[in-house]
């Protein structure tokens, strides 16, 4: 099944996209060639202009301790765990603390390197990290690759605290839904969602079999999802048959 993720708002569309960068990042410093590693220094840079942002922070800080503060009311309850909610409440201390200590935006402290910065400055031009453009940063692209993981892996140390927040907040959010199964009539799906909870974000499988491409759009108030069909021309023409869905509102 391929899962499609919706945000209904801009702070989980953000989420979603560092998530997107660092697990990216992490595969690509994982590589050993040089190509690999160009895209994965790129990769560092987009993280930086993602979290450029300056409420990204205090928003990653304070939902952090929003979910801590949903957690410690379950405390003393017999249907939960005590141990793996006391256990979830230390991740949340220990993100929030850790992204606390870190002075700025995230990747600040690169900035402070202007070698790095120079090769960030080009790094969007067609072709402008060449050699001759950059010759030390294609010296470093010779050195060994155990050398260059060793510096991606610093460089990227200064995000981790943003990527472990990240992650942890997804999480919670994700754990949060119960999928249920709907049926697309004619290739479309509309549902009007419940009110008195704010939903932020929706998850949907599709069978891959069925060579279908959804379109969601949504806000509080509705969502609605229109199933497109490939066709061997690369276009994508509306679906009209009735199509199985499983879909997951998280709040």
């Amino acid at each position: 099944m391929i899962l499609y993720e919706y945000p209904f708002n801009e702070r989980i569309r953000t989420y979603l996209r560092l998530e997107h960068l660092f697990r990216r990042l992490t595969e690509l410093i994982s590589r050993t060639h040089p190509l690999d590693h160009h895209f994965a220094l790129a990769t560092i840079f987009e993280v930086m202009d993602v979290a450029a942002r300056a409420d990204l922070k205090s928003d990653a800080m304070k939902d952090l301790d929003r979910q801590k503060q949903a957690l410690i009311a379950y405390r003393g309850n017999p249907a939960i765990s005590e141990a793996a909610l006391e256990e979830v409440i230390a991740q949340l201390d220990h993100c929030f603390e850790q992204l606390n200590s870190v002075p700025g935006k995230a990747g600040q402290a690169l900035t402070e390197s202007d070698w790095l910065m120079s090769i960030r400055s080009r790094v969007g031009i067609p072709g402008g990290t060449c050699e001759f453009d950059l010759p030390s940063y294609y010296a470093w692209q010779q050195d060994a690759p155990a050398q260059r993981q060793a510096d991606l892996h610093r460089w990227a140390t200064t995000l981790a605290p943003l990527a472990s927040s990240v992650q942890l907040l997804l999480k919670l959010l994700r754990d949060s839904g119960a999928p249920q199964k709907v049926m697309a009539a004619a290739g479309h799906f509309q549902q009007t969602l419940p009110q008195g909870r704010t939903f932020q974000l929706l998850r949907m499988r599709l069978d891959p079999a069925l060579n279908l491409v959804p379109e969601i759009s949504g806000n509080r108030l509705m969502v609605s999802v229109r199933l497109m069909q490939r066709e061997a021309t690369d276009r994508l023409a509306p679906s009209t048959a009735d199509t199985p869905l499983e879909l997951t509102l998280c709040a």
